[in-house]
């Protein structure tokens, strides 16, 4: 015994430096502070079932000091219901000796540790000693409670968890008073404001139309406020908000005088938290709701969990599947506990006692192994205290009988216990398409493997995704190792989970092709008519994918399973064939954009900066290696393409540059021209723009024109003992060197060397030189007529067949590999302008999240989604055409908040007294003429034809001339199709989509469904 209380004791390592590469997309979750944290806690997890070796699971990826396990039980078959990390030939071993090697591989930064024990050995006192968090899965209430005696008592903080089929429960104790560091996680708002008044309330005001976002009770400090100046980083104010661009701060009546600028920062303040014992709240619970739909539920639950613990202490084993005689028992318990139980509820969880569901385990321990690291990095507000869940809904129509629940001696043991044999072979012959395997689809392949989806005769799974592996990937899609770096995800993800589940053996196609309109071949009617479903795992970033998806879903009225995560934050939503709107009837806003001019001349803010040096990375990388290839490549480039582009003296002028003038020949050279560069970006360009605006300029209404959100730059000079400065000269020489194929460098000193012997030409500003002020001005032009320079110019090119074989080599960009000095070239450009206008520079981390558009994920949330859409599927494989048996979910770990609401109904439309819905068409076969379509519609709705269009093609419309008309009336319709946009339909195609106006007997415009033309 004291051997394992020592191991927590032993397991001290050394603290190492983040690993950013694989940490990367959760440290824009958690940030670096928290992971720090975590990375000096030792978790317990006791109970290695399906739940137990999912926050096992999540906790090892997320990067703790070490995570140990127990249950020294042996593996039962019934175990392969949901533990992903054991296999058949596991049966009879201890379950945490048998899951530690597939567990410890999963991160080499974290170890982990079994402790040992003897089967029919519960968790002890003397074995939870050393440890930061002890987690308990599926142990009896009375352990629960002499282990949590203990760990209040010693300042460890307590999880308990269990799952029985659809229903699951947690509980959490962190002491009396928990302090809890950021409870949102949200970016601390900031913004510019134009006065503070001088009184006793001290009102703020914000800059116009810039909504502040601040809450009552919130905390500011501020900066760069000229005049009342005792506000420049004073100690956290709290406010109270007044409007949407106001708030006070309290007395400033004997601060300086307010003259102008300043901005406010949101500072996060700490938040007490105040946890009871488990002994006192099983008296007094105080519950998280999960669905406020079932706003009751908790407190059934909250005795129905403690009934079936006592029937299990009292009998020894669980309530049979299904079986009345042991439910009534159970329901007799609960009422001693609380007399207003729901009796049907508590019957339905003594009939899953013993069901043990992959995707109740995925959101049950999704949301508890995110519960366990709030508890070591103090990031994000704790649940407060017991969370119960289900997902009754999920449940056939026709419910099994007790026979058909009983187990078989499978691995779906645990699942036939809720649903039953004869659901469990719908569940085998479904046939699904996965869109995607990262992140959300490694944890979908799992659940789907568990459930034993497509294990049958007539069961399939397509999955396709194109990406390769990359290490940024392997901190949360767990279906990969450090020895798959460089492999295709969709060939690596099907081979991993037909190894979890050997039902799936050639049973999983995985392809490389992406959907698409260019797909349409392989992706074709056969192919839908060959699935039961689609299921969208794009990770959130591929919106116009998920539209496309969307889009043929509809077309072959296929059900769509949809979700994705943004760090903390996750949604899913089902989409039911003539039952619900499709995933595009609603859309997100569009992003905000920053207007060109304020990124070109007026930044005020780190993003402005990194943006413009984003396109900078374009303009000097990309751009002009591509241009002098197109020259190089494409016979009369310059008279067919250059034309019309409107900047061909500046594309010419860069051309003779990139392969006459400046044409380097050394790594010294590209030093000598990055060294320029600087000088024409942070001081030429500068000072420029001053004296063009020069810092005491007026507008015409007599305000100063460098106020509120323009600030006023200044030119910088060089110095090769600044380190931005040198670290810019580094990264551009390198990357001008490699789009000539040179050898790079990357001693600082022998740039420092040859940089200071550079000669830079002297600079004067030009008189009459306009400036965009914002985004209505024209943009200023080069000036006069350049005929005669442009001639002048092209006769220094070269002539092609002189380079016949020479080529540029163009920068790809790539943000997460940290040697091709992409990143570093962005931060310094962006931090050397920040310099230039006094704005706060930003790290490198921060500069790769926002140059590489980088979505925060974690995961926890991750797998909670998945398990939530795992639900929605078991009804779509039911079959359920009631649009409240399904549900949409909104989650947001840091909160945390867990939502459902009903999906929103198809909208119907209405053309004479016929109704129709997004999901309904007009059908023709046989390749009709448009005279055949036309009178139809007359005949058989009295509506008239006044437009058709197929795709981007405009086919006839009621004012095209009568010629044409009469041309085009009699065709048939492919050939209309053709004839008209003057291109063969590709060889697959068998059908066409059109749309068609119509309007009725009194000439009023009509909306009709879409049309589908067999051809």
């Amino acid at each position: 015994m004291a051997e394992s209380s020592n191991l927590a004791a032993q397991m001290d390592i050394d603290e190492q430096a983040i690993d950013e590469g694989l940490y990367s997309r959760q440290l824009y979750v958690l940030g670096h502070e928290a992971m720090k944290r975590m990375a000096a806690s030792n978790v317990l997890i006791v109970g290695l079932k399906g739940l137990g070796v999912e926050i096992a699971k999540n906790i090892v990826l997320a990067g703790v000091k070490s995570v140990t396990i127990y249950d020294p039980e042996p593996v039962t078959i019934q175990d392969l219901s949901s533990q992903f990390f054991l296999r058949q030939q596991d049966v009879g071993k201890p379950r945490a000796a048998a899951t530690l090697p597939r567990l410890a591989e999963l991160n080499a930064y974290v170890p982990v540790r079994d402790l040992g024990g003897q089967a029919g050995e519960g968790i002890s006192v003397d074995l939870v000693k050393g440890f930061q968090v002890v987690v308990l899965c599926g142990v009896s209430y009375k352990k629960q409670l002499e282990i949590n005696e203990w760990t209040r008592a010693n300042n460890v903080h307590f999880i308990a968890a269990e799952t029985r089929g659809l229903f699951g429960s947690a509980f959490n104790d962190f002491g009396p008073k928990f302090t809890c560091v950021d409870p949102t996680g949200e970016q601390p708002l900031s913004g510019m404001i134009v006065s503070v008044a001088k009184d006793s309330e001290g009102l703020v005001t914000c800059l116009d139309e810039t909504r502040h976002g601040l809450e009552d009770g919130d905390f500011v400090t501020f900066t760069e406020v000229q005049g009342m100046t005792e506000l420049n980083g004073c100690e956290p104010r709290k406010i109270s908000v007044k409007g949407p661009y106001t708030f006070t701060i309290g007395d400033t009546s004997n601060l300086g005088d307010y003259k102008a600028g300043g901005i406010f920062t949101q500072v996060k303040m700490p938040k007490i938290v105040e946890f009871k014992s488990l002994r006192e709240s099983l008296e007094n619970p105080e519950y998280f709701v999960t669905d406020f739909a079932k706003f009751d539920r908790p407190a059934t639950l909250h005795a129905g969990f403690q009934a079936v613990g006592e029937f299990e202490s009292q009998h020894g084993r669980s309530p049979r599947p299904r079986n009345e005689e042991d439910a009534a028992l159970v329901l007799e318990l609960a009422k001693k506990l609380n007399p207003d139980v729901d009796a049907n509820i508590i019957k339905a969880l003594a009939f899953q006692a013993t069901g043990d569901l992959s995707p109740v385990n995925a959101v049950i321990g999704g949301f508890v192994a995110q519960e366990a690291l709030k508890a070591i990095s103090a990031k994000f507000h704790p649940m407060v205290q017991h969370l119960y869940f289900d997902s009754l809904e999920s449940l056939p129509d026709t419910l099994p009988t007790e026979a058909d629940c009983q187990p078989v001696g499978s691995r779906y043991d645990g699942q036939i216990a809720v649903f039953g044999k004869v659901f469990q072979e719908k569940i085998a012959n479904h046939r699904q398409f996965l869109v995607g395997s990262g992140a959300i689809g490694c944890e979908m392949l799992k659940n789907w493997s568990l459930i034993g989806l497509a294990s049958g005769p007539k069961g399939i799974i397509h999955v396709t995704d194109l990406d390769t592996i990359e290490k940024s990937n392997l901190n949360r899609q767990f279906l990969f190792r450090a020895k798959d770096l460089g492999k295709f995800k969709a060939e690596v993800a099907a081979a991993a989970v037909a190894d979890m589940n050997p039902d799936l053996t050639d049973k999983i196609l995985a392809k490389q092709e992406p959907v698409g309109p260019t797909t349409e071949n392989i992706y074709d009617e056969d192919f839908f008519a060959s699935i039961d479903g689609v299921t969208n795992a794009l990770d959130n970033i591929k919106a116009r994918k998920c539209l496309y998806m969307d889009q043929r879903c509809v077309f072959y009225e296929k059900p769509l399973l949809e979700s994705g995560t943004l760090g903390t934050k996750g949604n899913t939503q089902v989409v039911i064939p003539h039952l619900t709107e499709s995933y595009g009837s609603s859309q997100d806003p569009p992003e905000k954009e920053t207007p060109s001019c304020t990124i070109k001349n007026f930044p005020n803010a780190i993003n402005h900066t990194i943006e413009w040096s984003r396109t900078q990375f374009d303009n000097l990388f990309v751009k002009p290696a591509q241009s002098a290839n197109a020259y190089l490549s494409e016979p009369n480039y310059l008279e067919s393409t250059l034309k019309y582009s409107g900047q061909q003296k500046d594309q010419i002028e860069q051309i003779v540059s990139f392969l006459v003038t400046n044409k380097p020949l050394t790594l010294d050279e590209c030093i000598a021209w990055a060294r320029l560069q600087f000088e024409r970006d942070y001081n030429n360009e500068i000072r420029q723009l001053l004296f063009s605006l020069p810092k005491d300029a007026v507008t015409s209404t007599g305000q100063p024109f460098w106020s509120g959100p323009k600030r006023a730059p200044d030119p910088l000079v060089f110095d090769s003992n600044d380190a931005t400065h040198l670290a810019y000269i580094i990264a551009a020489a390198n990357l001008h060197a490699f789009n000539y194929g040179l050898r790079g460098e990357t001693d600082p000193a022998y740039f420092r060397k040859v940089v200071d012997t550079v000669i830079v030409p002297e600079f004067t500003p030009k008189s009459g030189v306009k400036v965009q002020v914002n985004d209505n001005d024209p943009v200023p032009q080069a000036g006069g007529d350049a005929g005669d320079d442009i001639d002048e110019l092209t006769a220094k090119l070269p002539a092609p067949s002189s380079l016949a074989g020479y080529r540029l080599n163009p920068v790809e960009f790539e943000k997460d590999d940290d040697t091709n000095h992409h990143i570093d070239f962005i931060t310094a450009a962006s931090n050397l302008r920040a310099m230039n206008y006094s704005i706060n520079p930003a790290d490198r981390h921060t500069t790769k999240q926002i140059a590489g558009k980088i979505i925060p994920a974690i995961a926890t949330t991750t797998s909670l989604v998945t398990g939530l859409v795992c639900l929605e599927l078991y009804k779509i494989i039911d079959g359920k055409k009631k649009l409240e048996s399904y549900k949409n979910g909104f989650v947001n770990l840091a909160l945390p908040f867990v939502g459902f609401s009903e999906p929103i109904l198809a909208p119907k439309n209405k053309y004479g007294a016929t109704e129709w819905t997004l999901w309904d068409r007009f059908e023709f076969k046989n390749n009709p003429t448009l005279s055949d379509i036309s009178s139809w519609f007359r005949e058989n709705h009295k509506l008239e034809l006044t437009m058709v269009s197929q795709g981007v093609s405009m086919l006839w419309s009621s004012f095209v001339g009568k010629k044409k008309s009469e041309e085009r009336l009699p065709m048939k319709f492919s050939h209309l199709v053709e004839h008209v946009s003057k291109k063969p339909i590709p060889p697959h195609v068998r059908h066409l989509i059109v749309e068609v106006m119509v309007s009725d007997e009194e000439g009023e415009d009509v909306e009709v469904p879409f049309i589908v033309v067999r051809i």
